[in-house]
């Protein structure tokens, strides 16, 4: 009687530990299955506060095939299910219950990015910012003041502010939000290369750099050339001569501007006509990159007042007014 009750033990052990490693196997392929995607993209925007149950229904919800209750245990059985964080999440192809939990306790949202071009101006950002996908329009319904009340600089203009570069987001993110890694971000190259500047340049201020940046930054595309056109402009303030640079007239005259510069322009006054006035534009004119703002605190060691276009992206540079007409001549009425 002994012996058969020690089998039917044996028995009923091996069955159990039979069920168990089946029980596991079955949860261990379970976890690391593809689920089914009812939608080629799957939106998931898991708010704070959700619990972790709420979690696994808006899963199910938003068009995963999955049991809420089975993907609910298995957050809890986990250990993480404490760690799932808030976020906009994109679920496409092959996606598991074990790499959702990982997506979700990682963090990692759905991204999008929109890039800030060197030599734009303010309107120009203001349009890449409402086409932008998933940004939150925050600031579209702002003047540039409040805008700049927003963001912490009551009374400065936005023209120039912000570092041109590719920035990326969350989806639903603020387009303020990203206003402000993008001035945090020319505040950061502004210092660095107000620090580090050659101290015979007359700028008395990272302002005043930001402004003569962003002037070169227009006069050319050709990054080579942009500390030669640095110095004509250091060497024109040296000496108290107009900077004459028809970018600056450009910007003063606003949208009005038909793309073509007249006799007329250059006469017209405006605070940024640097044919009418002396010295520096009273804000930048665009947004400099890294590039124009060490140009403009490193110019090339020439003592030239003058540059022309040669008519392939880059300039001529004169030290007098008699080789610059020569330049004119040659480059630009092909005498």
């Amino acid at each position: 009687m002994r012996l058969f009750r020690t089998r039917a033990l044996r028995t009923v052990l091996f069955f159990v530990a039979g069920i168990s490693l089946l029980g596991a196997a079955l949860s261990y392929w379970w976890v690391n299955a593809p689920l089914r995607l009812n939608v080629p993209l799957v939106d998931l925007a898991i708010e704070p506060g959700d619990s972790p149950r709420e979690v696994a229904a808006l899963v199910a919800h938003s068009g995963v095939a999955v049991q809420p209750r089975l993907l609910y245990w298995w957050f809890r059985l986990s250990g993480q299910a404490r760690q799932i964080r808030a976020g906009s999440y994109e679920l496409q192809g092959d996606v598991s219950p074990r790499s959702l939990l990982q997506k979700i306790v990682q963090g990692d949202e759905a991204s999008r990015s929109v890039t800030l071009v060197e030599g734009w101006n303010f309107r120009q950002v203001r349009d890449a910012l409402k086409r932008a996908e998933n940004l939150r329009p925050e600031a579209a319904a702002l003047s540039d003041a409040q805008l700049m009340q927003q963001l912490g600089r009551p009374g400065v203009a936005p023209e120039g502010r912000f570092f041109p570069d590719t920035y990326t987001y969350s989806k639903g993110a603020s387009d303020l939000a990203l206003l402000q890694r993008a001035l945090r971000a020319m505040d950061a190259r502004l210092a660095t290369v107000w620090a580090q500047r050659n101290p015979q340049v007359p700028l008395q201020h990272p302002d005043q750099v930001l402004i003569l940046a962003s002037i070169i930054e227009k006069e050319t595309g050709r990054t080579s050339d942009q500390p030669q056109i640095s110095a004509v402009f250091n060497n024109r303030l040296l000496i108290g001569m107009r900077l004459q640079t028809d970018p600056s007239v450009i910007y003063g005259l606003g949208a009005g501007f038909d793309g073509n510069l007249r006799k007329a322009d250059l006469l017209a006054d405006t605070p940024f006509n640097t044919y009418t006035r002396n010295g520096l534009p009273p804000t930048p004119i665009a947004m400099p990159g890294r590039q124009a703002l060490r140009a403009a605190v490193h110019p090339a060691p020439i003592k030239a007042l003058y540059f022309v276009a040669r008519g392939d992206g880059s300039s001529v540079f004169s030290d007098t007014l008699d080789a610059h007409n020569r330049a004119v001549n040659q480059f630009q009425r092909g005498k």
